[in-house]
């Protein structure tokens, strides 16, 4: 059964813990979260290294400590409605819906769109609503956002996101080779860069 497989606790404590800075609501969500069951066969005996695993169609599944930085750093709610940009495997989705009342999840691939689904529901995960279409665009129907998180870097600040940013919410992109938290007060959009990075190119169709 998937969520019966256990996350190993040298894991949890060398890497997860230390990335997240002893956050322990995101330490708790990647102890219910086994990321062996978001990567490909092929990658059976890595899922618990420090490592970015491909995932096919040019794209990857991210560190383990940059999804745990990165969670983090977002400061997620029970209350917050959050937007993600770029499915992907699908598990930094399920790591946020630990967290979040709903998180709105937009991938361009159909095929890593259908496969996080069902990876997803099969976790008996209830609370990760699923779109596919240019990630650029956003999802504006559920906007405003309290929290957005983009899983592959950018050139430039989609002003679609910015748009459906609430007012006091956050903004995580990799922007320029940097993690960007990117927050919205009124009318102010405010940038600064938290961390080195490096993704997958933000593609826009």
């Amino acid at each position: 059964m998937l969520n019966n497989v256990k996350v190993p606790e040298e894991f949890i404590r060398d890497i997860i813990t230390p990335a997240c800075g002893g956050d322990t609501r995101v330490v708790d969500a990647f102890r219910r979260t086994p990321r062996s069951k978001f990567i490909d066969e092929a990658m059976c005996r890595r899922p618990y290294v420090d490592d970015a695993l491909p995932i096919g169609y040019g794209q990857t599944i991210s560190k383990p400590s940059t999804v745990a930085f990165m969670t983090q750093a977002l400061d997620v709610t029970s209350e917050h409605k959050v937007l993600e940009i770029g499915s992907g495997s699908g598990f930094q989705a399920a790591i946020l819906s630990r967290l979040a009342k709903t998180v709105y999840t937009v991938e361009r691939i159909p095929e890593l769109y259908r496969r996080a689904m069902t990876i997803i529901r099969r976790m008996s995960i209830t609370n990760v609503r699923f779109k596919i279409d240019d990630g650029n665009l956003g999802w504006d129907e559920n906007a405003p956002y309290h929290r957005i998180i983009a899983t592959a870097e950018a050139r430039n600040l989609p002003s679609e996101l910015t748009a459906q940013l609430a007012d006091g919410g956050k903004m995580l992109i990799p922007l320029n080779g940097n993690i960007v938290l990117v927050t919205k007060e009124g009318d102010s959009i405010k940038k600064e860069n938290i961390a080195p990075c490096s993704f997958v190119d933000f593609v826009c169709e």
